[in-house]
């Protein structure tokens, strides 16, 4: 299996999916380990560059990139020439000629990545770290990698997500995050319920492969294998979604009594950061059930994999 670029999990088939998830086996083994260095990308130069904040992704990248021994160069487009009107094309042709190999791109405007990979302005790999509302494949990848592995343990490896139930609760509308893991968690077998005010819920979603609904506490009787909650963005909060912070805890809000009511073995996740008492409270965010260290952790082996697959050639399906 070769990558030339990630854009998007809806260009992922299953096999690949499953590759991919299996690479990101190998690079968890290597951060066990005392020295957690590869020297699989020696020489090769990654290039974050972000429109938008955000530490978490970023550093997340770094670390990845740097346990695979390759250069980072961090490019934060805010406040730079960028901000100050010069082009994707002059900044993308700027890193071309810095000789750059990847470049991680976060971007406010949809597509902003996959203008960058068919443009021709550059020769390098193109990884979606989140555009817009529209993807953050990289997240569903190690969302997807942190439910394999707690369900299979040690025998994850080739398995894929059939018959597992992931119900995804909160901001449908503006989640890239949401709208990564319905299409990679639905290509590896998993059946996905969304559960949102209606006010939060995209349209023409009638066309995406899940069942909606807007009533968290029957979606909690259904017991589903995983419960995905959906940060909250501040920045939205005094639009007219719905009518203040508690009111949306009280209804959709993953609060101590809903806890109680999932079964044991339910996985509660969060891509973070949480707003804790908002849409999850601090008992559900630190209980056994909880993935949400995992998933920062499986991130970085995920996106090893991901860097490993775009810049040292083939690996066999």
């Amino acid at each position: 299996m070769s990558m030339r670029h990630l854009l998007s999990t809806k260009d992922l088939g299953r096999d690949e999916a499953v590759a991919i998830l299996d690479v990101a086996e190998d690079m968890a083994d290597v951060a066990g380990r005392e020295v957690k260095k590869l020297p699989a990308l020696r020489g090769k130069t990654v290039v974050n560059l972000f429109f938008e904040d955000s530490t978490r992704t970023r550093i997340s990248f770094e670390a990845a990139a740097k346990r695979l021994s390759a250069d980072v160069i961090n490019f934060s487009a805010k406040g730079s020439s960028v901000s100050k009107g010069e082009s994707l094309k002059d900044t993308a042709q700027t890193l071309a000629a810095m000789g750059a190999d990847a470049v991680v791109v976060r971007h406010p405007a949809s597509g902003a990545p996959s203008v960058l990979a068919q443009s021709g302005w550059i020769d390098a790999g193109i990884v979606n770290a989140g555009d817009g509302t529209h993807e953050h494949p990289t997240q569903a990848l190690l969302d997807a990698f942190t439910i394999r592995r707690r369900l299979h343990g040690a025998a994850a490896r080739g398995r894929d997500l059939d018959g597992v139930t992931v119900t995804i609760i909160g901001d449908i509308l503006h989640s890239r995050v949401a709208r990564s893991n319905v299409w990679l968690l639905t290509t590896l077998g998993a059946r996905v319920h969304l559960v949102a005010p209606a006010t939060l819920v995209p349209l023409g979603i009638e066309g995406w492969p899940v069942t909606v609904g807007y009533d968290l506490d029957a979606a909690i009787a259904a017991d589903p294998d995983v419960v995905m909650m959906l940060r909250i963005q501040g920045e939205r909060m005094n639009a007219a979604f719905f009518p203040n912070a508690r009111e949306y805890a009280r209804q959709w809000g993953l609060d101590d009594a809903r806890l109680a009511h999932l079964p044991a073995a339910s996985l509660v996740m969060h891509p973070g950061p949480m707003n804790r008492g908002l849409e999850i409270s601090s008992k559900a965010a630190d209980s056994a059930q909880s993935t949400v260290l995992e998933q920062v952790a499986n991130g970085v082996s995920i996106r090893m994999a991901v860097l490993y697959l775009l810049l040292s050639g083939t690996v066999e399906l």
